[in-house]
């Protein structure tokens, strides 16, 4: 009966769209799942049990040397690091004349900014005042705008380089570099740690979201070729 199924259309299909299937699960409805908790417990005014004790520990470990490396971290995680790399790469793509990935691009970055914007409004959930921030923050809490930024640059970079050798090192550094914008908002005290983790996980179903469309259309156009040469 299992060489019956694995022989089958419904077989051949699961084998055929296997990495698909994958990235869709880890990529998109998990995050989403997650993502809905937090946004389920925040919509209730709740402070998640996890935020406050951590915001504590990182803070007490607070340091001249860590305050100035957090923000240099917070900074690059958005206007002077995140943002410039943006437009970096969609000028990049445009110089290349790689329109599909242009569009992609721009659909995904551009698209997580304003999720980020939508989600701030629609939850209105006002940052913590444990202490007094080095870098203080007057918007909206939930979700976190660096975190949202940082991860849907990196997350749209991995789709890109994914058939190319810079695929691994795109994963570690990137991820290495989403983590610490993410550590720097919460160290700052201007981000509870579930707002990070709520943007980490909606930017990432967003972007693998438009990644598999992107994925979809890219192999019905090689079919297409290779039905053309027959």
């Amino acid at each position: 009966m299992g060489m019956a199924f694995a022989n089958s259309q419904v077989g051949v299909w699961l084998r055929h769209r296997r990495w698909l299937l994958i990235v869709l699960f880890l990529g998109v409805l998990i995050p989403l799942y997650v993502f809905g908790k937090l946004a389920e417990n925040v919509a209730s005014q709740e402070i998640l049990s996890f935020d406050k004790p951590l915001l504590l520990l990182v803070h007490g470990l607070a340091t001249p040397t860590l305050d100035t490396l957090m923000l240099s971290f917070s900074a690059l995680g958005y206007l002077y690091g995140v943002v410039p790399l943006d437009i970096g790469i969609l000028l990049f793509l445009l110089w290349r004349h790689r329109r599909q990935d242009a569009l992609f691009w721009s659909i995904a970055i551009g698209g997580a900014a304003l999720l980020n914007l939508i989600a701030k409004s629609a939850f209105g959930r006002i940052r913590p005042d444990l202490w007094l921030s080095i870098s203080p923050e007057t918007s909206f809490s939930f979700p976190s705008g660096h975190a949202m930024g940082s991860m849907a640059l990196v997350t749209a970079l991995i789709v890109l380089v994914w058939s190319t050798r810079w695929r691994y090192f795109t994963i570690i550094v990137g991820g290495l570099f989403v983590f610490l914008v993410g550590l720097s908002r919460s160290y700052l005290g201007v981000h509870y740690p579930s707002d990070i983790l709520a943007g980490w996980t909606a930017s990432a179903a967003w972007v693998f979201g438009v990644g598999l469309f992107r994925i979809k259309r890219n192999s019905r156009s090689l079919s297409a070729g290779e039905a053309s040469l027959r």
